[in-house]
């Protein structure tokens, strides 16, 4: 199962992919900004993206509008990794396509079980619907 972790720090971005590495299931890849997720996407097809709300140039929410504008990838779901974790905050997350959100500090003990559950309850819908197919 293929992760993409963006996020503008380098320490929080190797702790991320140093818990996530401990799933042996999970192969993922980091990237530093939106624009460099961006560019990224297509060549890694993640089954997840995990997404800094707070980066300079292009942040989480525009690098979410900007993935939902590809064809090709708009499908991944993506999970907003971010210190804002009022209820109004993560309503606003949600409402902009987001499937969950991981509030940071994260535990690195126990994100790669986080991670799977966001994909099976992405990914729940679709599976029903191929099966009443």
């Amino acid at each position: 199962m293929r992760v993409l972790y963006v996020d503008d720090e380098d320490d929080i971005r190797e702790v991320a992919a140093l818990s996530l590495g401990l799933d042996p299931d999970l192969e993922v890849h980091v990237c530093a900004s939106g624009i460099e997720a961006l560019e990224m996407v297509e060549q890694v097809m993640p089954e997840i993206i995990l997404l800094d709300v707070m980066m300079p140039g292009m942040d989480g929410p525009e690098t979410l509008e900007r993935l939902r504008q590809n064809e090709a990838v708009r499908h991944i779901p993506v999970v907003f990794i971010t210190a804002r974790t009022q209820a109004y905050e993560i309503e606003r997350f949600l409402s902009l396509g987001a499937v969950g959100v991981i509030a940071k500090p994260f535990d690195p003990l126990t994100l790669a079980q986080q991670v799977r559950e966001h994909l099976e309850t992405s990914t729940a819908p679709a599976l029903s619907q191929a099966r009443a197919v």
